[in-house]
This record gives C-alpha cells, sequence and structure tokens, in this order.
C-alpha cells in the first residue's frame, strides 16, 4: 500500500528550502508526497508594502506575481520527483494589512482572523490526501504567516506523527533566530535526516526552481548553492509521534 506524506508549506518556496531534501527521499522510497502551499492567491492591482514587495525582485507592477511563483512550485516539485503541488487560495501577509518588512515578523494583528478559515482548510486537506505523515513548519523567525499557519494546524491536527522542520533560511540569518513558538516543540525530540547525494541534488535543484527568491534570499544562485552546501546534506526537524516503521534507519538519524 502506497503511503503518502503531506507538506504543509506557508509560503511557495518554505517546504523546499526546509524539507525538500526529506520530501525527495521520501518521494525515492515509493512514498506519494503531497506538497501543499497555504498562501498562494493572486491579488488583482497589487499597491503599497504588497506592491513593494515584488518590485523589489525586479518584477513590473502589471506582473501577476503569485502566478509566477506558483509556475516556479510546479518546477520545484518535478524538481524533487513528486506530483503537482496544491496551491491553496489565501493571500500573503501583505494583502492582510501588514504595511511593513517589520511588522512581517511583529505581533499577529488582532484584525488578521485567518486562522479558522485555515483550520478548515486543513481538516479538508487531510480529509482528502489521507497522509500517514505530516511535514510542517516550526515558525522560526517569527513570520506571521508561518505563526498562522503553526497554530491554525494545531487546532485541526490529526493523531498523526508530524515532523515539524525548522525554518530555513532563518534559521541562517542570525546567531539566534527568533522562535516565538519554541516552547511548543521544546518537549518534541529531535530527528535528524541525513540526505544522500541524490536526495541532496534534488534539492538544490527544486531550491534554484525559485529565481524570483534566490537574489532576495541568498544574493543570487551562488550563495544558494553555499549556503546548502554547509547545511552539510543535514535536514533538522522536531519529531512528534512515531515515525512509520519503514522510514526508521532509511536516512532518518
Amino acid at each position: 500500500m502506497t503511503r503518502t506524506a503531506l507538506a504543509i508549506s506557508p509560503h511557495l518556496d518554505d517546504a523546499v528550502f526546509s524539507a525538500g531534501g526529506t520530501l525527495a527521499r521520501l518521494a525515492a522510497q515509493g512514498w506519494q508526497v503531497v506538497m501543499a502551499t497555504v498562501f498562494t492567491a493572486s491579488v488583482a492591482n497589487p499597491a503599497g508594502f504588497a506592491l513593494a514587495c515584488q518590485l523589489d525582485k525586479g518584477l513590473a507592477p502589471e506582473v501577476d506575481y503569485m502566478a509566477l511563483r506558483r509556475g516556479e512550485d510546479r518546477d520545484a516539485a518535478r524538481a524533487l520527483g513528486i506530483g503537482d503541488p496544491v496551491h491553496l487560495p489565501f493571500r500573503e501577509a501583505p494583502h492582510r494589512g501588514y504595511a511593513s518588512a517589520p511588522e512581517l515578523f511583529a505581533e499577529l494583528r488582532p484584525d488578521d482572523r485567518i486562522g479558522a478559515n485555515l483550520a478548515d482548510a486543513f481538516e479538508r486537506l487531510v480529509a482528502d490526501t489521507g497522509p500517514n505523515l505530516i511535514l510542517a513548519p516550526q515558525a522560526v523567525g517569527g513570520h506571521v504567516d508561518h505563526v498562522q499557519v503553526v497554530r491554525a494546524f494545531r487546532g485541526a491536527q490529526p493523531p498523526l506523527p508530524v515532523l515539524w522542520w525548522r525554518d530555513f533560511p532563518y534559521t541562517v540569518r542570525t546567531a539566534e533566530p527568533k522562535e516565538p513558538l519554541r516552547a511548543i516543540f521544546a518537549a518534541f525530540p529531535e530527528q535528524v535526516v541525513r540526505l544522500d547525494a541524490a536526495a541532496g541534488r534534488r534539492k538544490a535543484e527544486a531550491c534554484a526552481a525559485y529565481a524570483s527568491q534566490i537574489g532576495f534570499q541568498f544574493g543570487g544562485p551562488d550563495g544558494l548553492q553555499a549556503r546548502l552546501a554547509a547545511e552539510d546534506g543535514v535536514e533538522r526537524f522536531r519529531l512528534q509521534g512515531r515515525l512509520p516503521p519503514d522510514l526508521r534507519d532509511a536516512g532518518f538519524a
């Protein structure tokens, strides 16, 4: 029987940057891997900070930024060796009233009530995909979209094992990255996944597919490759529950 892994990604790149090698390993071991991204909705005529977020990537105002990013996500999924990704129709934080970069990493806005809608969507997603394993973020870095995803998912969380990933590259931007939800994960044991050469190559190719983000996040392709090399072929998680038997000792140290 085919087993299914569901990765719940806040943005179009988070799952690949943080857990792409693990997703590639699971696919190579015969798992069906579903990569679902939450905040992917296109918004017509963006303005203010939302518009600035695409202008600073060198994209003109008339470009459908999120459509471009959804295309990058499909390319990344192919590079990992998994099926077409799922794109949920929720708007990113700059379209929900967050008006500056500092606000993206501050407290949630009182009027940002998206959590209930996310919880409903997660319940449907789990029902539709029937996963045996879920991968999701820890919200390292404190981005409000990541925090909303964790809170909503935990409210709807089924009794399944979860690999909570460390949100890369927020993990390496400062010596002590912000971890607003640290207390939630502290009791769960660390789970290390060591990538074989094939999974490492697939992850690097998948990360590079997000061309609109590479300059902003890493300073360019060379910076991306150097940063991935510094990770030394390891992805780190917190494990809630027990791994399925066929994953024990299969690159999961």
